[in-house]
């Protein structure tokens, strides 16, 4: 959207929030309650209460406080329907080199959906930590700011759910 002196300060922190951030929140949304549709619904209500706030308060954090919101009302969403699924395989986007064959194609869909099984058998704080860090494309502070743990804590779970990751990948080869 072009920039437009008309628009108020929520507008444009609204807009600013959709044209940075819609994708990778509704991506983290649904990796937390597994469910696409509603994801999209959780992050048009994470923009609805962002046009809420006073602008002056939320912009210097912008991606912390949206992180956080979402992930908040996931939970909600959660303890309201009392139920957890596994992750729902239409959830999943393959990145798609034109380049790519299909075989290769089919192998890249493969290799992720068993890193997200893998991903399914951590702790859920690492589970977390990873999705925000690698999904949602959060810095360490910004993850410590959704998650209220510490920097040197989430660099330790996430470090920690790598290694986990990988022998089970190892494993999985062998």
């Amino acid at each position: 959207m072009a920039y437009n002196k008309n628009l108020s300060d929520q507008e444009r922190l609204v807009e600013r929030a959709i044209k940075d951030f819609q994708s990778a929140l509704i991506n983290y949304a649904a990796s937390i309650i597994r469910d696409q549709e509603k994801a999209k619904d959780i992050v048009q209500e994470t923009l609805i209460k962002l046009y809420q706030q006073d602008p002056e308060k939320v912009s210097q954090s912008l991606k912390a406080w949206l992180f956080t919101v979402c992930r908040n009302r996931c939970f909600d969403v959660m303890r309201k329907e009392k139920r957890m699924t596994n992750m729902d395989e239409k959830t999943l986007d393959v990145i798609q080199d034109p380049s790519d064959d299909p075989g290769r194609v089919a192998e890249k869909a493969d290799q992720r959906v068993q890193i997200l099984s893998f991903l399914d058998r951590l702790p859920e704080n690492q589970r977390e930590v990873i999705r925000l860090k690698f999904e949602g494309d959060l810095s360490y502070k910004e993850i410590s700011d959704v998650t209220d743990l510490s920097v040197s804590n989430i660099g330790f779970l996430i470090h920690a759910g790598i290694k986990k990751l990988r022998g089970m990948l190892t494993d999985q080869t062998i």
